[in-house]
């Protein structure tokens, strides 16, 4: 079924796969060490709704294309799977869906936690893009987040990679862990950029009070070295460094936290900036999924569907919870398409805006750019709008602006949290 909306008839599909070998410091993701028993479970209970899911899509009343152009494993650490559950997983998937042959299939791995069987599993079922989550390539600094890996780990799994065909590779890498410096930030760089993986992650650590770490620093104490996170302006300096080097070695930023060679960006998490349809499977995972049959007086393709479903393995497993859903108007879209597309260093296109949510709208929304280009926050030129390098740094701030800018039926500005 075409996307009447934006001639979209390809689906992004996204598998949460909870499981962990450790919990790290700084993670608050639904995620979390469970016996290896439980694996099975969740697998069965994936594929349950993989069998369910174009039911409850009409259902619902959204369109759910059939054709598949790219696959992505989060985690958690979907490479604890076994590789027959893997090969399940995989086998379900393509039950339901076609893949297209050059479909972009991502699979998350930790490094040290890839069996053999477990890479030959993967590439038979025609993975071709792997994500490390390697976070830093400084032994201690990885030990003290919680990583089970070291450098020469993350090295001998990049070349296992490769020699199985798989050389799409990402690394990612956090700017703020606790203990490190601008020395060892330097040094991780290098390791980056002598790996020669095409693509890389940088995120900036952001204290989170569901995470051990952010808790422990709320409340002033020394367990999990929270003593020793670096403050902010130290972590823009790294963030800074890494746009700047990554940049001069051929890798340049395309997206906030993103960076690739040409041509190797990741094609499904570019599925969600620039609001493609996806549906999530598993646990705590989101859809985004677009009207099929409008109801009266609305315009065809106008609302979006998102949901998502339980946090709670237990009640996951146990069939009991539904996922919780919302209907976005055009105009909460709107206010998507601004702070989803600023993330792209390739910015909004305001004509594109207006063909989708016309001018009246638009113009509001210009009087917010007009003051974060003052504020030095984005750059303009009247036909694209962009964060700049101060924009990045302070995104959330940014995005805060375009907040709210929806004006329902009723009159009523409504706020829509992302």
């Amino acid at each position: 079924m075409a996307m009447r909306s934006n001639g979209d008839n390809a689906l992004g599909l996204y598998v949460s796969i909870p499981f962990c070998r450790s919990k790290c410091t700084y993670c608050n993701f639904a995620s979390g060490v469970y016996p290896a028993g439980e694996h099975g479970r969740y697998v069965d209970r994936v594929i349950e709704d993989l069998a369910a899911a174009r039911g409850w899509a009409g259902k619902m009343g959204v369109e759910l294309p059939h054709r598949v152009d790219t696959v992505y494993f989060g985690g958690g650490t979907p490479s604890l799977l076994a590789p027959e559950l893997l090969a399940r997983l995989f086998g379900a998937m393509r039950a339901e869906f076609e893949f297209d042959a050059g479909a972009e299939i991502t699979v998350e791995c930790a490094p040290g936690q890839l069996a053999d069987e477990t890479l030959e599993a993967l590439a038979t079922a025609g993975v071709n893009r792997v994500s490390l989550g390697v976070q830093s390539f400084i032994d201690r600094e990885a030990q003290v987040s919680g990583r089970l890996h070291n450098r020469a780990i993350v090295e001998t799994d990049i070349g296992r990679l490769r020699a199985a065909g798989i050389t799409n590779l990402n690394v990612d890498l956090i700017a703020g862990l606790a203990g490190q410096t601008a020395a060892s930030w330097e040094e991780s760089l290098t390791a980056l950029l002598d790996s020669g993986v095409p693509h890389a992650s940088i995120y900036m650590l952001e204290v989170d009070e569901e995470s051990r770490l952010g808790r422990e620093m709320l409340a002033g104490g020394a367990r999990y070295h929270a003593e020793l996170v670096p403050g902010d302006d130290a972590i823009a300096q790294m963030y800074t460094r890494a746009i700047e080097r990554l940049a001069a070695a051929g890798i340049k930023q395309y997206e906030i936290s993103n960076f690739s060679r040409r041509g190797l960006e990741s094609r499904h998490n570019l599925r969600y900036w620039r609001r493609r349809p996806y549906l999530g499977l598993g646990l705590d995972a989101s859809s985004m999924l677009r009207e099929a049959s409008p109801e009266a007086g609305r315009s065809a393709g106008s609302y979006v569907l998102r949901s998502a479903a339980t946090a709670d393995l237990r009640a996951y497993l146990d069939g009991a919870e539904s996922p919780e859903t919302s209907w976005l108007s055009r105009a909460r879209q709107h206010e998507e398409a601004w702070f989803l597309g600023l993330r792209l260093n390739a910015g909004v296109k305001v004509a594109a805006l207006k063909r989708e949510f016309g001018s009246e709208a638009v113009t509001r929304a210009m009087e917010a750019v007009s003051r974060l280009v003052e504020n030095g926050m984005l750059v303009s030129d009247g036909k694209t709008v962009r964060l700049t390098e101060q924009g990045r740094l302070l995104s959330n701030d940014v995005f805060q602006e375009f907040l709210g800018l929806a004006v329902e039926e009723n009159g009523l500005s409504q706020r829509y949290s992302a």
